[in-house]
């Protein structure tokens, strides 16, 4: 197994005249590949929170159901880091590809399977399976970005390529209702998604490439003339397991800095999303086709809100990821509470501020995995994304499912949004030490394209 998913071999360099149109095709390609890919993981991710409202009338309470869900962060945040790791040895083509149609396997039991659904532990070893497989997706993307994009123009991809996940999580809701249309089941939450993943594994697999030299190309530093500070040929050097983790990742203090602000981004975003359906029903009096837009809405939201994020943070701050990320937690701290405070009979009050809350809290999300990926070389970029996302998703994620869930159960729903708005509050204490850092870093980068300036820039 090992084999079929280490990483592509090098093949013999191609000819100068072939190397710019290469390129070019192939950045394209994988994009694609990497973007729809992505978005097919969210769609066999977060199907559980649509059918909750349904266990809920079955008998089963928000907080058990909570923990079930929990599984799925748990085995996510552990399988991100473990398969990080593994994914920095491997071909990112292979490793995506059979993550995403393991995953909508275990999505088709959970629709398809009686009784996949009918305890709690037994949802919870299922959901657990499917955030394992779920671990696969992220760091086989991180790595193909840092070997496929400089420096200078990662930013920008990185964003743009972020709203993958507000695809395919905005599309559940519509496949929902298409499914509860044909089949008159709930359970197509989950059937119906997935044999949509399924062929976005296929298209993923037919259009992504490993390493550019596995396509006889040049790395891109030297295609891009874009060269990090103190660049040399053991940036191309693939690592072992303990060089990767000991000199990269545990005594990196900036990484454990924006890994525990992870925490708390990622209780903001699944604290409301996983619970938007549940929420809006009980306390809101939502309609499932009114929830369910909501839903969609939510997720969407984030696609305008991440381009702009990346855009001001290098537009105006000059890469300086920490102080735009403390700026829009702010904001979100206030969509948070116009969410909560808004009385029922208002929904076009809540639908706006749930559109507010998804559209700021992915720049954020977006802002901690680039950090990661810029922090460590890109050979072991896989394994920092998963180090931060492991903190999301143990940290963060966890609680959202099971810790509000049981907040909700004893306290109401005012408990469980003053623990979002904590979780805010600590989120912002959490970025500042990253500000003295960027300041550093964007001086630096600013003598470096200065004396880049009088060189010769390869064009795109």
């Amino acid at each position: 197994m090992m084999d079929f998913l280490k990483a592509a071999e090098h093949l013999p360099r191609l000819a100068d005249r072939d190397i710019e149109p290469t390129y070019k095709r192939l950045r394209w390609q994988i994009f694609f590949g990497i973007f729809f890919g992505y978005a097919g993981f969210y769609l066999v991710r977060l199907n559980f929170n649509l059918a909750m409202p349904y266990l809920v009338d079955q008998g089963f309470s928000r907080g058990d159901l909570g923990f079930a869900l929990s599984g799925v962060s748990i085995a996510y945040g552990l399988s991100k880091f473990i398969m990080g790791s593994v994914s920095d040895r491997s071909n990112a083509r292979v490793f995506l590809s059979i993550g995403l149609i393991m995953s909508a396997g275990v999505s088709l039991i959970l629709g398809l399977v009686p009784w996949a659904t009918s305890s709690i532990a037994v949802m919870f070893v299922v959901l657990f399976l499917n955030g394992w497989f779920q671990g696969m997706g992220w760091p086989p993307c991180g790595r193909l970005m840092v070997h496929w994009w400089s420096h200078k123009e990662r930013g920008r991809i990185v964003s743009v390529w972020n709203v993958a996940h507000n695809v395919g999580g905005g599309l559940i809701g519509p496949l929902f209702l298409v499914g509860l249309a044909w089949f008159h089941d709930w359970h197509a939450a989950f059937y119906v998604p997935a044999a949509a993943a399924v062929g976005v594994a296929v298209f993923a697999f037919l259009m992504l490439r490993d390493a550019p030299q596995s396509e006889g190309l040049p790395p891109v530093e030297e295609y891009k003339n874009d060269y990090p500070e103190g660049y040399s040929e053991k940036y191309e050097k693939e690592f072992t397991t303990r060089e990767i983790f000991v000199q990269h990742i545990l005594n990196n203090k900036l990484l454990w800095w924006i890994a525990v602000a992870n925490i708390f981004v990622y209780l903001i975003r699944y604290g409301v999303l996983d619970w938007a359906p549940t929420y809006l029903k009980e306390a809101k009096h939502f309609s499932v086709d009114q929830s369910s837009w909501a839903y969609f809405f939510y997720e969407w939201a984030g696609i305008p809100g991440t381009i702009l994020c990346g855009w001001i943070s290098d537009r105006f701050f000059q890469g300086r990821r920490g102080i735009v990320g403390i700026l829009f937690m702010t904001l979100v701290a206030v969509a948070v509470a116009v969410y909560w405070l808004n009385p029922p009979g208002n929904p076009v009050v809540d639908i706006a501020a749930l559109v507010c809350i998804g559209f700021l809290i992915y720049g954020p999300v977006m802002l901690i995995g680039l950090h990661a990926l810029e922090l460590v070389p890109k050979k072991a970029a896989g394994t920092a994304a998963g180090f931060t996302g492991m903190f999301g998703y143990l940290g963060g994620s966890v609680a959202a499912n099971a810790l509000v869930g049981y907040t909700v159960d004893w306290f109401g729903w005012n408990g469980g949004f003053i623990l979002l708005l904590v979780g805010c509050g600590l989120s912002i204490l959490c970025m500042l030490p990253t500000l003295k850092h960027d300041n550093q870093a964007s001086m630096q980068r600013a003598v470096y394209r200065a004396a880049q300036s009088a060189g010769p820039n390869a064009e795109s």
